[in-house]
């Protein structure tokens, strides 16, 4: 399980350094793909073998669930961390998340969450009758904390 918050900077390659506590959970290699709310989301190799089959297993007679694996799986890529604790996040990855320079990666569960400083600044501001209202939608489903 993922948990926790780093701030790290990419480089002017594209490297991006993966925080020690991670690295341990994702192993050798994993995956980095287009995300939802505009940040990056990475997968263990078990992880994402395990959303293939969810989604290989629904029929794609929608154009919208066509779209979505489009959209997630073609923006999908390999990753290794260097000897150095770096991944190479490619262009198009930087570009869908709008990363430069400043960085978050946020544990979240299953996954890990690369987000640009600002970005997630942005959508991390909430205010306590707006957690209230989300906890308890959150309730209404099942999940309770």
């Amino acid at each position: 399980m993922f948990i926790g918050e780093f701030e790290h900077n990419i480089d002017d390659k594209g490297r991006l350094i993966m925080p020690a506590k991670f690295r341990e959970e994702l192993g050798k290699e994993f995956v980095v793909t287009k995300g939802l709310d505009g940040c990056l989301f990475v997968y263990t190799l078990d992880e994402w073998s395990n959303i293939e089959e969810a989604m290989h297993s629904k029929p794609m007679i929608t154009r919208e669930a066509r779209k979505f694996m489009r959209f997630f799986f073609a923006g999908a890529t390999n990753c290794e961390v260097d000897k150095q604790g770096r991944i190479l996040l490619p262009q198009n990855l930087r570009d869908h998340a709008g990363l430069t320079k400043e960085v978050v990666l946020a544990g979240v569960s299953s996954r890990i969450e690369i987000w640009s400083k600002d970005k997630w600044n942005d959508c991390n501001v909430y205010t306590d009758d707006e957690m209230d209202s989300i906890a308890e939608n959150m309730a209404e489903i099942g999940i309770f904390i």
